[in-house]
Formats: C-alpha cells, structure tokens, sequence
C-alpha cells in the first residue's frame, strides 16, 4: 500500500499542488497525508530491517514481519478514515 504507484504518484501531487493550497484548511491535509506516508515507510522500513535477521536465524521473523506490517497498516487505515472524515466536514485535521 505505501510504496504503491497510487501512493507515490499523490506523494508527488501532493508536493507540486502543496503551496496552492498554503494557508488553507486544505494545507493540513496535505501536511497529514505526506506524514502519514513518509512514516509508514519508515516504520515499515524498520520493520523489515529488524524482522530480516530473524526470519534468517529463528524463522520468528516472518511473525514479526507480519504482525508490525498488519499494525503499520492499522494505523494507515486510522489516518486515512480520520482524514476523510474532517474532509467530507469541510474542515482541517
């Protein structure tokens, strides 16, 4: 889902598009959406870098990769229903 073409195509819409909206209620969605994807990569990051070593040694790490990919994805999906929700509202995160 985060390295996704959709994802890095509106991480790019939304670095051209980010200063016509500087300013409005709309230049905090921009802000959370940027975030939220630049965090997601980094946690995912994370996580595939520490689960690596043990899917090598002890096999745990398909579990832990699974488990840390799942929570990541949580926590995207909360992003993204809150940020939808405040959209449709017409106001900022």
């Amino acid at each position: 889902f985060v390295f996704s073409i959709p994802s890095i195509i509106a991480v790019i819409m939304n670095y051209v598009k980010r200063d016509d909206v500087r300013g409005t209620w709309l230049d905090s969605h921009f802000g959370w959406q940027l975030r939220t994807f630049w965090y997601a990569a980094l946690w995912i990051t994370i996580v595939v870098v520490l689960s690596t070593p043990l899917i090598l040694a002890l096999g745990l790490g398909l579990i832990t990769m699974w488990l840390g990919i799942s929570l990541v994805g949580l926590w995207i999906l909360y992003r993204v229903v809150r940020g939808w929700l405040a959209l449709k509202d017409g106001r900022a995160v």
